[in-house]
């Protein structure tokens, strides 16, 4: 395995913004870089042994400092929504910033996925850590937490994150990948005749604010089932008030284990170039948004704007708004223990 590093600039708060190039022998490659502990590029083969890049980005790095949609970023304190931005812990109300609607998503407009992340190449040669240090009343969130996300990229074009995090006081936490894909290659047409299976027989049905409703509901009869393979395009524009709300699929799939035992989620797959790729994951669910609300805005690699349903991205996380919902997995993290998930992507080709 190659690692390289490039040192581009300095952040506007004086920080080395740094990347990092693993390239294993076949030439395969993942490019990472520390705003926001990111995923910038993966470089994979297609069934005729040409590698494309099937990740959406930046061409600039320091786009990634001021990035609306989250390319490829390692989200927390929370990824996705705070019902209201309002939690109550341990008797206590946070209130958090409302910056999606009148909830709060991601962690907050100031969260550690627009933050410059101190980074290392691991001693094991195949790895890339980065760690951030949320201080104390970050985004109103309480306890100082650090946070550390491992890449390991194999011989084999396996990418296996690792997330950890650690707290000194009682704090909420739900860390996830946010990496936008487009198996055909970055920004080569839409995601529409993409294949989805998903391991999973209920969803999150939302409000009106995409905040869940409460109970799980099964996919069987609907459009959000992905039980069997099919095209993402195949049910996404029928008449159904889930897809209206949010403009297509950005819902969370309930994941069958929920002990933290590593169990498939989603397997993808482009039937042109044949590229595929499988999920495997420790999360309790996989949030599916099909980039129903990219615009074109702030240019992409090599001058594309990334528009509607370019790209999907595949959210391993646990399920949205769990600190206000007591019968959803616990989101709970108490001093003295371990926060530790692992999101697993094989990519290969279908035969």
């Amino acid at each position: 395995m190659e690692i390289t590093q490039h040192i581009h600039g300095f952040s506007p708060k004086g920080e080395a913004v740094v990347s990092y190039l693993m390239k294993n022998k076949s030439g395969a490659y993942v490019q990472l870089c520390n705003i926001g502990a990111s995923i910038m590029s993966i470089g994979v083969p297609d069934c005729k042994g040409n590698l494309a890049d099937v990740v959406p980005g930046y061409e600039d790095i320091m786009q990634y400092l001021n990035d609306p949609p989250h390319f490829g970023k390692t989200i927390g304190r929370f990824a996705n929504r705070i019902a209201g931005g309002l939690f109550t812990l341990e008797g206590k109300e946070y209130r958090l910033a409302k910056n999606n609607g009148p909830n709060h998503l991601h962690g907050g407009p100031g969260a550690m996925a627009q933050q410059v992340w101190v980074s290392r190449i691991e001693d094991s040669d195949d790895a890339v850590s980065f760690t951030y240090a949320s201080p104390h009343g970050e985004e109103n969130y309480p306890g100082n937490m650090q946070v550390t996300a491992t890449f390991h990229w194999s011989e084999t074009n396996v990418l296996t994150l690792e997330l950890r995090a650690i707290t000194d006081l009682e704090t909420i936490i739900n860390l996830t990948g946010h990496t936008y894909f487009n198996l055909a290659g970055e920004g080569n047409g839409t995601i529409h005749n993409h294949i989805l299976q998903l391991n999973a027989t209920h969803y999150l049905p939302v409000d009106p604010t995409s905040i869940p409703l409460g109970d799980p509901a099964p996919v069987t009869g609907t459009p959000f089932d992905f039980i069997l393979p099919k095209p993402i395009g195949k049910d996404i524009a029928v008449d159904d008030e889930q897809l209206h709300i949010g403009n297509g699929y950005d819902h969370c799939w309930c994941l069958p284990g929920r002990n933290g035992t590593l169990q498939q989620a989603a397997v993808l797959l482009d039937p042109d170039s044949r590229r595929m790729l499988t999920i495997h994951t420790t999360q309790p669910g996989i949030q599916v948004y099909t980039g129903n609300w990219l615009d074109g805005s702030g240019p992409g690699k090599n001058g594309k704007l990334y528009k509607n349903r370019q790209a999907v991205a595949l959210e391993c996380q646990n399920f949205p708004d769990s600190p206000n919902q007591p019968d959803y997995p616990s989101c709970v993290l108490r001093p003295g223990e371990l926060y530790r998930q692992k999101i697993i992507y094989a990519f290969g080709v279908k035969n």
